[in-house]
């Protein structure tokens, strides 16, 4: 592990305060991935969902600097998460009901800082601070890097997803349980 590397875990109140350094570490992250990683969408995206209820950020920084974060929520029942899933998908799969399934939306680590575990420091610590009965997320299939850590760190397919987002991609959903 980085020796200095502090994660701390932030409200969305909390979150406000630091909200353009986490645009500019995922702006940083996704500069050369096309318009629809754009700042505009992702400003829009962090308000969405940090408005959600139980919304929690944990942050890694080194000597004062973010270095990466990882952020997501518990599905409510009324979710918007499943729209656009690919069939088949299992019998119950898309049912929620505020404590079933925990949404991961975020995992990055600027490109400098990348390989050194933060990533796997960050994914472990916010999911064990979860009670929900199992956690999603979605991945692009072409990001290998994003695909083979998910699934050393227990992550399934289940199927895929395109969502209702202008100019959205389709992804993996994945699905680890506890």
């Amino acid at each position: 592990m980085i020796e200095g590397l502090h994660l701390r875990h932030h409200s969305a109140d909390e979150a406000m305060m630091i909200l353009d350094q986490l645009v500019n570490l995922y702006l940083e992250v996704y500069r050369d991935d096309g318009e629809f990683y754009s700042e505009d969408r992702y400003r829009r995206q962090l308000d969405l969902h940090m408005q959600r209820i139980e919304w929690e950020l944990v942050t890694a920084m080194v000597d004062g600097s973010l270095v990466g974060y990882i952020y997501g929520f518990p599905l409510s029942p009324q979710t918007r998460w499943w729209d656009g899933i690919h069939e088949p998908a299992p019998p119950g799969f898309t049912d929620e009901d505020g404590k079933r399934t925990f949404a991961l939306s975020e995992l990055l680590v600027h490109p400098d800082w990348r390989r050194q575990g933060i990533a796997a420091a960050l994914h472990n610590d916010l999911l064990a601070s979860r009670s929900e009965a199992r956690a999603t997320l979605l991945v692009r299939p072409d990001n290998v890097d994003a695909q083979t850590a998910y699934r050393s760190w227990g992550w399934s397919k289940v199927t895929e997803l395109r969502p209702g987002w202008e100019d959205a991609l389709t992804f993996d959903v994945l699905v680890r349980i506890p």
